[in-house]
Parts: C-alpha cells; structure tokens; sequence
C-alpha cells in the first residue's frame, strides 16, 4: 500500500514538476524530551514541508497527509503560522494536500484515491 508522500509525488511528477522529499527522520539521537530532535520522529523542513517541487520558476511547499486533513491545516495556520507566513513571502507557494479514497463511480463499489488540494494562502493566516 502506498503511503500519502508516494501518492503525492507520483502525483505532482505526472503534472511535470520535480518533486524531492525534505523531511527527514530521526531515528537515533538524544532521549532527552527538552531536545528537539529525539528518537524515531520526523521533523518537516521549517516545521511546515514534507516535499519541496518546482516548475518553471515556480516554487512549492507541500505537506502531505492522509485522513488528518485538519490536524495538518491547524498545524500550518496556527502551531507554526510564523513559519507559513515567512515561506509565503519568499514568493513560493504553500500547499496541503490529503488523500481519501471516495466511491469511483455513484452508487458503485469500486473506490479510488482521491488528493484534497489546498493552498494556503496570506487570508488563511490572518
């Protein structure tokens, strides 16, 4: 089974961008709970980004989920709204995106993956 990240690299790289994974994982380290980095945790990219993809001259930030769509979105307009703000104003975009599977046809059995697309943008963050 494929995981939220996969499903949206192989998303945005068949809408021709270069997609890359920033997100790291931190799987030794100190057990000290005052240090930010501890054992068998990832840490996004400025708190906000799992995948950076570019086009052109266009620039995006992307955080990836599954079903916690609004956990991630209180996570990039509120927890770490500084953070958004700032790589907005760099003049690249922020995006979220979560994956759900939804029924293929009404009233049909078959269910397909389906991403939930949402910029955020300088009015989220106000």
């Amino acid at each position: 089974m494929k995981t939220p990240t996969q499903r949206t690299l192989e998303y945005y790289r068949k809408e021709g961008y270069k997609i890359g994974n920033v997100e790291r994982y931190v799987a030794y380290g100190p057990k000290d709970p005052r240090r930010r980095f501890r054992p068998g945790q990832k840490f996004d990219l400025f708190g906000i980004i799992d995948m950076i993809a570019i086009k052109h001259s266009e620039i995006v930030g992307i955080q990836s989920t599954g079903s916690a769509f609004s956990t991630h979105w209180k996570k990039l307009t509120i927890e770490n709204r500084q953070d958004s703000i700032d790589w907005i104003q760099s003049g690249a975009k922020l995006i979220l995106i979560g994956w759900r599977k939804i029924k293929k046809k009404r009233g049909g059995k078959a269910m397909v993956w389906s991403p939930r697309i949402k910029e955020i943008t300088m009015e989220d963050l106000r």
